[in-house]
């Protein structure tokens, strides 16, 4: 299967993407919760799982005991899955404890897990009835993070498009805004704010914001820019209240946070010559920092396995800004309509997968005998017994690597495995 790009004329770049289907390798949904709950600072994540469900946030996001974080489970134990208890009672109980406990807490999702779809408990009819309760000091609100149907990073799609039903209409007669879509580390927000204004963009909001009681405003004259590739429901569900998208490479590396700023400034009128006058000391700065990282990068071999959605982009970016070679890479799932800027900018002549069967990606990974691996966590270990050189999907979202300042960053996330391994072979 190949998918056709425009690029502008009438030349369209053809690339083959292998679609797989099988066994797969991937953290759920319920992942997301560990960014999520940093950023909306008064929003609280109660799963409604098992054990394993708990067990599997604290260790990804390395609790102490005394912590006072804004996560917790819900556990579903043997009398609510034999029926014997009323879960929605139980659930009614748990929350209320909360709110008392909390009351800082003014949103509060209850995220469903494999346990709570095994047994058909309705979290959304749960949402309603508990918001109701507690209205309006605390807005309830529910999504699936069940790894049924989710990788990890698709848990923060589904609470963004949780969100995007509540949040308030803009007038029809208002001017343009812009609204940036996904969810950042603070710094990299405040330097993308500091940026707009220097271009004279001042009607921008962030989405999620960092507190819930600031939630933008949406609207037929809203225009979004995407900040993440996984965000497929949330940017169906900001489309469905009228807001559109500005076609742009996602904000990795120079070269795709340049066009993607360039994107805003073009809606906004900003002249070229103002555009570069803001960006061009930020651009050059960042490609005298990306130049230390470039002697132990250019030309090793790079395999991505499925796992993320951030795949492509940081393929491009390694690719185009650091020469690195593609060996193949894979990605759980591609929206050729978000990606067809950054797929257009990828070399010829590289393998795309969508999805998994893992068997397969590890005979065809052995074979490629790439100098690094990007995989998840269950996968990672192994390949590094067998002698490869590894680096892990994860730590690309729980790290800041957006944005010019960043892209270094991005840079030594590849290039210090590469190192380590060096050092262990000398």
């Amino acid at each position: 299967m190949s998918v056709a790009l425009n690029s502008g004329c009438a030349d369209t770049k053809v690339i083959p993407i292998l679609k797989e289907r099988g066994q797969r390798e991937v953290f759920c949904g319920l992942t997301g919760i560990i960014w999520l709950h940093r950023k909306i600072q008064d929003a609280f994540f109660l799963v409604v799982g098992s054990r394993t469900c708990a067990h599997l946030i604290q260790s990804a996001a390395g609790v102490m005991i005394f912590a006072e974080p804004r996560f917790a489970t819900a556990i579903i134990d043997e009398r609510d899955l034999a029926g014997l208890s009323d879960a929605n009672d139980e659930l009614d109980r748990v929350v209320q404890r909360l709110i008392e406990r909390r009351p800082d807490i003014k949103l509060l999702f209850l995220v469903g897990s494999c346990p709570s779809e095994v047994i058909k408990l309705d979290l959304s009819r749960a949402a309603q009835r508990l918001s109701k309760q507690f209205n309006p000091s605390v807005r309830v609100l529910n999504y699936s993070g069940s790894g049924i149907e989710t990788t990890f990073t698709q848990g923060e799609d589904a609470c963004l498009a949780a969100l995007v039903p509540v949040l308030p209409a803009f007038a029809s007669s208002a001017a343009p805004s812009l609204l940036v879509v996904g969810t950042l580390a603070d710094v990299v927000e405040d330097q993308w704010t500091r940026l707009f204004t220097q271009m004279g963009i001042n009607d921008v909001a962030f989405f999620p914001p960092r507190r819930s009681t600031a939630l933008p405003s949406v609207g037929p004259n809203t225009r979004y820019l995407l900040a993440q590739p996984f965000l497929t429901d949330t940017a169906r569900a900001l489309e469905e209240r009228g807001a559109q998208r500005l076609p742009a490479p996602f904000p990795l590396g120079v070269e795709g946070t340049t066009e993607w700023l360039r994107a805003a400034a073009n809606l906004f009128g900003v002249s070229d010559v103002k555009f570069d006058e803001v960006t061009m000391p930020k651009r050059e700065r960042a490609l005298r920092a990306l130049q230390h990282q470039r002697p132990q990068l250019e030309g090793k071999r790079i395999f991505f396995f499925p796992d993320s959605q951030l795949e492509i982009p940081i393929a491009r970016f390694l690719a185009r800004e650091l020469g690195m070679r593609l060996t193949e890479v894979g990605t759980p799932f591609l929206h050729k309509q978000h990606l067809a800027e950054e797929l257009a900018l990828l070399p010829d002549g590289i393998q795309i997968s969508e999805g998994q069967h893992v068997e397969n990606q590890l005979d065809r990974c052995r074979a490629a005998k790439p100098d690094i691996v990007v995989c998840g966590l269950g996968l990672a270990n192994p390949l590094e017994a067998e002698g490869m050189t590894t680096k892990w999907a994860i730590e690309l979202v729980f790290t800041p690597i957006q944005g010019y300042d960043q892209a270094a960053d991005l840079a030594e996330l590849f290039a210090r495995p590469l190192n380590r391994r060096l050092r262990l072979v000398a």
